[in-house]
């Protein structure tokens, strides 16, 4: 049984262009440069022919990663814990230990890109320990964890 892949509504419409985009345009010109190269130097000590197939292989991989987490993708419903339990869809504020505030987006590991710098970033549930130590806290409640916070909020 294939894991399931838990994302937002948006995160799963976002999904589905670059699946397109792989499956039709990136395989097409990946194949094109197979063809040119394998013509100007046939299949033996080509250096190029040789990165082309490497590249088709991890688009065949990446195509094959983004078709299973739309398959079973699970969508997270914003606020799915309710107003006053921080679970999976939730957006929490927080303050650092500065008193610096942060608004975080609690979503599937698909999802995570902890690298955004906007306003609101989201975190997986899982590996990430922001998104450990402030699930299943209530609102106002200092979170215990080796990155605690000051207080969570929606």
């Amino acid at each position: 049984m294939a894991q399931p892949s838990y994302l937002s509504r948006e995160g799963l419409e976002n999904l589905k262009p670059d699946l397109q985009h792989l499956r039709t345009v990136r395989r097409h010109d990946i194949a094109e440069r197979i063809q040119q190269s394998r013509e100007r130097g046939g299949t033996v000590s080509n250096a190029e022919y040789e990165e082309a197939k490497n590249e088709l292989g991890f688009t065949e991989e990446r195509i094959l990663t983004l078709d299973n987490m739309i398959n079973n993708a699970v969508i997270i419903e914003e606020n799915q814990g309710g107003r006053d339990t921080v679970e999976v869809g939730t957006t929490i504020a927080v303050m650092d230990q500065d008193g610096r505030p942060f608004r975080y987006t609690i979503v599937g590991s698909a999802e995570a890109d902890p690298s955004q710098r906007n306003d609101i970033q989201r975190f997986s549930h899982r590996p990430k320990p922001v998104g450990k130590t402030g699930r299943r806290c209530s609102r106002g409640q200092r979170p215990v964890g080796r990155n605690q916070a000051r207080s969570i909020g929606n």
